[in-house]
């Protein structure tokens, strides 16, 4: 049998055997679809690329996830690397499949390594793909994971460009939707290219006691397991070495070596009920001397990614320590599995999209936390929020609240209630007042005192709390109860900071300077910036930063353009005929952002931000004074020859598109809308489909019950935005879209 076959009927068999009712015949589709689609490309090592397909769909196996999954596992590169479209995959194996490839597409495309603004940008686009559908991440997982297997055909630098991206991203992701298999094999893919020495370096160690390794947890393996059965508790007892990353890990950042090590061994005991579980760790205390300070019972306190078991490390007669993890088979199966384990284990689930479960409202927490912060901020609070360490601790009436590992009461206070953080005056742990910044611990109590006459937060909590949650309610608060404050605040920050630059505010408020100047710092007025300073929305360096760099642009331009004007007076450029509305023909140029200017020669060119054209509109250039040809679309109010000056005549010129070379080019659609819940997603998500860059999405209500919301894209033709025009309009309760037209 041809090799590739049989592989595919190897991955057929593992889905038929948890998939009762198979539909073979789809699967197959999906399989020779995908086989066509890449028929002429081959992958790195010479093989053909559906290979590739095919492994990451047995690893969706693995996880058991739905047949969707697997499909759109075989699919996920067809829309981004052959002629395939959404519209085509969706009518042959449904628009639940086309979602889920499309949205592993996007994922594709993010690069971390990119500056601040830019990751900004796909982190919010990974949690959005989650938020809607979970499955999109785990099929991207399962991609990452065999590039990362298959990564020694790549570059040098390709090889390490990857493996900090999925160190940094995809291990972190993995461990938050609890899928530690993955998880481990990421991290040590990872380390082997990002410290091959230091990767090489314990791997020998291993290797070179492998057989006194294995002959400990043979033995200690035995010992636990006719323990047990002599105790009557049915069991499986198996051990294992930690992964190579865990003890790099400890071993750099805590200075020690392999030997020094407490659970280099983990042993793992598994059973049928949570009595058992308790039952068994008092027999692994009685069989073995307990290491202090070293059990965690994460059966009554489960970690956010619904990680349970019970966790104690002892030492036996060799005076060997190691680590005893004691679970039943469900958590056993969450623990490997993550949230894929859902599929086998919670009842009917088997037909829902797991990103709407309550269990992972964090995803949309994040999202809607990040709407207030710049990139900077943003990227770093999501960080800590989604890939540190926990910590575990307990309201007064026993609940638990999970935190960032280094939380305070500050955070503990807004994880609660926005109102209990705003009105907090004290805090208790374990029942003794402690300081604002107290660092919290596995286990505390905590209570905080409130009072209604707290005038509120202080602007200090925002470098104590370690939360984007609290951080983000503080900012909402200040920007909501203080604004007057905030503007003289944010003003005093501006002005100082711009004096320590050398510039003044007549530089930035001059008429034809300030709407560039605004542009840039992203507010629409100097008012919003000064409030955002002052609450802390940005800051007044960032802002002076970017002004100082529009500032020597427009500089730039002026100067260009003055030596333009100056060539046209010495009959070097353009001369205007007898009738200045007509301009005397020349030798047509191309411009650097492909607009073709008549009789121009290397001359500056601008977009209109009243219309925002693109390739494929109809439109007409005005010479102005000092910034080159400025670019209408034909239809723009601005443009109409009955809005044309009669002393200006000379100054409307013939332009074309010439080649863009794919260029991007911003433009502006305003939606008109029902206002609705979960609306600003949807447009949001529609956007996303189309794989459009979103410079900025705004909303505002209008008294009578509508929405408008305005969206600042990047598009390469007129053809791309009627595409994106036409796929909001399918959004639910959307009336019209507009191009912005003046």
């Amino acid at each position: 049998m041809d090799p590739i076959l049989e592989k595919y009927y190897a991955l057929e068999n593992k889905v038929a055997a948890y998939t009762p009712n198979l539909d073979k015949a789809r699967l197959f589709d999906a399989f020779s679809y995908a086989d066509n689609a890449h028929a002429s490309q081959l992958r790195k090592d010479g093989t053909a690329y559906i290979t590739h397909p095919l492994a990451v769909a047995d690893l969706v196996a693995d996880l058991e996830l739905d047949v969707d999954s697997v499909i759109a596992a075989l699919l996920h590169d067809t829309i981004e690397d052959t002629g395939a479209t959404h519209e085509e995959v969706s009518a042959r194996f449904g628009v639940e499949v086309a979602d889920i490839v499309e949205g592993v597409t996007k994922l594709t495309r993010v690069q971390y390594t990119s500056r601040e603004e830019k990751q900004n940008e796909n982190l919010r686009k990974m949690l959005l793909a989650m938020s809607k559908d979970i499955r999109v991440v785990m099929v991207k997982l399962c991609d990452r994971l065999h590039n990362m297997r298959t990564m020694e055909y790549q570059s040098p630098k390709k090889q390490r460009e990857k493996a900090l991206e999925t160190m940094e991203i995809y291990a972190p992701l993995a461990h938050r939707l609890g899928m530690q298999r993955i998880k481990w094999e990421l991290e040590d893919l990872s380390l082997k290219y990002l410290d091959p020495v230091g990767y090489n370096d314990i791997k020998n160690q291993l290797d070179a006691k492998g057989s006194a390794h294995q002959e400990f947890m043979g033995a200690t393996q035995l010992k636990i397991q006719q323990r047990l059965e002599k105790e009557g508790i049915h069991c499986t007892v198996y051990g294992r070495i930690k992964h190579i990353y865990s003890i790099y890990r400890k071993m750099y950042a805590q200075h020690k070596n392999i030997r020094e090590i407490f659970d280099l061994y983990a042993f793992r005991v598994i059973v049928d009920s949570i009595a058992d579980c308790y039952n068994v760790l008092g027999c692994v205390h009685d069989m073995f001397n307990l290491v202090p300070d070293r059990f965690k019972d994460y059966i009554s306190t489960p970690k956010p990614n619904l990680y349970q078991s019970l966790h104690t490390t002892v030492i036996g007669k060799e005076g060997i320590p190691f680590e005893v993890q004691i679970r039943t088979w469900e958590m056993h199966q969450i623990a490997e599995y993550g949230i894929a384990a859902h599929w086998k284990y919670k009842a009917g689930m088997a037909n829902q999209k797991l990103g709407s479960e309550e269990t992972f409202e964090w995803v949309r927490r994040l999202l809607e936390s990040q709407q207030d912060t710049d990139a900077e901020e943003f990227v770093r609070s999501m960080k800590v929020d989604l890939f540190s360490d926990e910590v575990f601790v307990f309201t007064p009436q026993g609940d638990v609240v999970n935190l960032p590992a280094g939380a305070t009461p500050i955070d503990f206070a807004y994880s609660i209630h926005s109102a209990v953080g705003n009105h907090m005056t004290g805090a208790r742990v374990n029942g003794r007042i402690v300081p604002f910044d107290s660092q919290l611990h596995n286990g505390d109590i905590v209570e905080i005192i409130t009072s209604k006459s707290s005038h509120g937060p202080s602007r200090d909590w925002m470098a104590i709390c370690k939360s984007n949650e609290a951080r983000n309610k503080i900012r909402q608060w200040f920007k909501r109860e203080r604004r007057d404050e905030n503007i003289a605040n944010g003003r005093a920050a501006f002005e100082s900071e711009l004096k320590r630059a050398g510039i003044s505010m007549a530089d930035i408020t001059q008429e034809d300077v300030l709407p560039n100047i605004l542009k840039k710092v992203k507010y629409n007025a100097l008012d919003d910036l000064y409030a955002a300073i002052g609450y802390g929305g940005t800051t007044a360096q960032k802002a002076v930063v970017r002004i100082r760099d529009e500032l020597l642009r427009l500089a730039k331009i002026q100067k260009d353009q003055a030596a333009l004007r100056e060539a046209q007076e010495n009959g070097e450029g353009m001369h205007v005929a007898s009738n200045p509305a007509v301009p005397v023909p020349s030798p047509k140029t191309y411009s650097k952002n492909g607009i073709i200017v008549e009789g121009l020669d290397n001359c500056l060119v601008k977009f209109a931000k009243c219309c925002t054209p693109v390739p494929g509109d109809p439109v007409v250039g005005f010479i102005t004074r000092g910034y080159g040809v400025s670019v209408h679309r034909v239809d723009c109010p601005n443009a109409a020859v009955t809005k044309r000056k009669p002393e200006e005549a000379g100054r409307w010129i013939s332009v074309s598109w010439g080649d863009t070379h794919q260029e991007a080019y911003q433009t502006a659609l305003q939606v008109t809308a029902k206002d609705r819940s979960n609306l600003f997603l949807d447009i949001a998500a529609a956007l996303s489909a189309c794989q459009v860059k979103v410079d900025s999405l705004s909303a505002k209500n209008t008294p009578d019950g509508f929405a408008v919301i305005t969206a600042q894209i990047q598009v390469r033709s007129a053809e791309e935005v009627n595409s994106v025009i036409r796929r909001i309009n399918g959004v639910s309760g959307v009336m019209t879209v507009n191009r912005s037209r003046g």
